[in-house]
């Protein structure tokens, strides 16, 4: 540490410095519960600019939904601090750049283990709707079990902000960017990029060399657009592969999800990717986990345009746009096969999904999926039940359509709810809205025993955590990167629980994902309340409302 360094960042106790990058200073820190972390503050010349803070915000949220295959998991966030700060899983291992600068190249199974792991990580990223924008050697870090890639998509937020970048490395250092980076700068950006850049990461670490590799930035700018890579030191299959990546016309490019499978199930794999798959189990079930995700990014993706297929409402199948004429036909079968089930699993969604057993479906249409629990739509005593305390500062009551719960005073305040024991896996949905300020809704679910998990709506974040007795934990924050504004509309708010993890959705739009790991929490109920919100001082009222109440399993 130095001397100008702070000791601590939020909740987060700085121990030492990890490194320093063009976003700011890495520094490795402790959370409150002795954790080992990666806090990545950012410079102070960004930390002023509003617009920096705008874009880092609605960076940071789309980051979080990066399910953590092959990825150093993004676990939390301070957009608004004085020094804004991401905190990222610590990945205690060399970065791919300094093994190959000490070592030399890899071997053939640990190069298709990179190969493989960095696919894989690919897929995962861009299935959650974010581009990488700055893979290169030094943001892949070679961790026990497979290798981890870091800073994804947090360059999208400093690129319109920051005046201090060289025009030569512009956002990315130039041997790992496409030629499409360096043509018109109105030309959007797709997740081809980062496939490119896996062809050049992996011919470096297989070769010691980039495959276009010039004497300055300029010179090799100069032959990534005109020229053939250089791919000697590769050998078939993995040279072929790596040829594919790298094609001029980014059309012409293999998706994330493509050249994964085409890595571990392809016809022609390579014994040194089944030596790396069996030496390395963690990197098959990534691989594997990897394979099954189901929202992936379309080759033509752009910054800004996510395409999904929401968790709770569909409203028909998109149609793709036609793709142009690709050179490589003999991917073919397998990206058709994709698709045609892509299409058939919107249609089953629709036709099952349109239908709910009661009438308790919201405005706007969204739907719970089938087959349904409990159904309400919170405009009178039903599964919900009005209460008011004998002294009159809370109380649970039915007004305008809406159950509303309001509490004086700095304290949680819960509505009597149903009994129903639910399943541990169940997606739910309910319309909120926050009607006074500093006023958070919160939801409590695998609640029993005076214990559960807790998700608090607040209008700049979401907090989900433990809830035990007195004692309210924060797992993870999700900020919003549209905030919720009081007095305003209801917004659609869903908890998606399985596989030990919770989906937090709002309209539809996933905000983030927190683990469901605490062995004391046991219960099966769902509650709705009032939570008064961090800052909140210690009177209130906290006024909140919910609507149209949907759980399934």
């Amino acid at each position: 540490m130095r001397p100008r360094d702070p000791a601590r960042l939020g909740s987060y106790e700085l121990v030492g410095r990890l490194g320093e990058g063009g976003m700011g200073t890495v520094y490795l820190a402790k959370s409150p519960a002795g954790v080992l972390v990666a806090v990545k503050m950012v410079r102070a010349d960004l930390a002023h600019d509003d617009e920096f803070r705008r874009r880092f915000r609605s960076e940071v949220a789309r980051v979080r939904q990066v399910p953590p295959f092959c990825t150093a998991e993004v676990l939390d966030a301070d957009p608004d601090a004085e020094h804004p700060y991401l905190v990222c899983e610590y990945v205690d291992g060399p970065t791919l750049a300094e093994v190959v600068e000490e070592r030399g190249p890899l071997t053939a199974a640990n190069l298709h283990s990179v190969a493989i792991g960095v696919a894989t990580a690919l897929t995962a990223i861009h299935g959650a709707g974010v581009i990488h924008r700055d893979l290169k050697p030094r943001n892949v870090l070679l961790a026990p079990g497979s290798p981890k890639v870091i800073d994804f998509g947090i360059a999208r937020a400093m690129e319109a902000t920051s005046d201090n970048t060289a025009a030569e490395q512009m956002v990315g250092t130039v041997a790992y960017m496409a030629p499409e980076r360096f043509g018109d700068g109105d030309v959007p950006l797709t997740a081809a990029a980062d496939i490119f850049a896996w062809g050049s990461v992996v011919t470096y670490a297989g070769t010691g060399r980039t495959p276009f590799g010039g004497d300055s930035p300029p010179a090799t700018a100069g032959r990534i657009l005109t020229r053939e890579p250089d791919l000697s030191g590769l050998s078939s299959p993995l040279r072929d592969l790596v040829a594919y990546t790298l094609e001029k016309d980014p059309a012409n490019r293999p998706t994330a999800r493509e050249l994964l499978d085409l890595l571990v199930a392809g016809p022609s794999r390579p014994a040194a990717t089944a030596a790396a798959l069996d030496d390395q189990p963690d990197l098959r079930v990534a691989a594997t986990k990897a394979q099954s995700v189901t929202g992936l990014m379309p080759r033509g993706y752009e910054e800004d345009s996510i395409i999904t297929v929401p968790i709770t409402a569909v409203d028909g199948p998109v149609e793709p746009e036609p793709e142009p004429e690709r050179k490589h036909r003999w991917f073919m079968p397998v990206a058709a096969a994709v698709l045609v089930l892509a299409v058939i699993a919107g249609a089953m969604m629709v036709i099952f999904g349109r239908e709910p057993e009661t009438s308790a479906t919201p405005p706007g249409g969204a739907v719970t999926p089938m087959p349904m629990l409990i159904q309400d739509d919170l405009a009178a005593a039903r599964y919900w039940l009005p209460k008011t305390e004998p002294d009159g500062h809370s109380a649970c009551e039915f007004t305008d359509g809406s159950l509303v719960a309001r509490v004086d005073g700095r304290r949680l305040y819960k509505c009597p709810g149903p009994q129903d024991q639910l399943p541990a896996e169940i997606s739910a949905e309910v319309g909120v809205r926050l009607l006074a300020d500093n006023s958070c809704a919160a939801i409590w679910f695998h609640f029993g025993a005076n214990k559960g998990y807790l998700a608090r709506v607040c209008a700049t974040s979401v907090y989900v955590g433990t809830h035990k007795g007195s004692e309210v934990a924060v797992t993870r924050t999700m900020p919003l990167d549209r905030p919720i504004e009081v007095g305003g509309p209801a917004t659609r708010v869903g908890l998606r629980v399985d596989d030990g993890m919770v989906t937090v959705t709002r309209d539809g739009a996933v905000v983030g994902r927190a683990p469901l790991t605490d062995p004391q929490i046991t219960g099966s109920r769902l509650l709705l309340g009032v939570y008064p919100d961090r800052d909140a001082p210690e009177s209130g009222p906290f006024r909140v409302a919910f609507d149209h109440i949907a759980i399934g399993a």
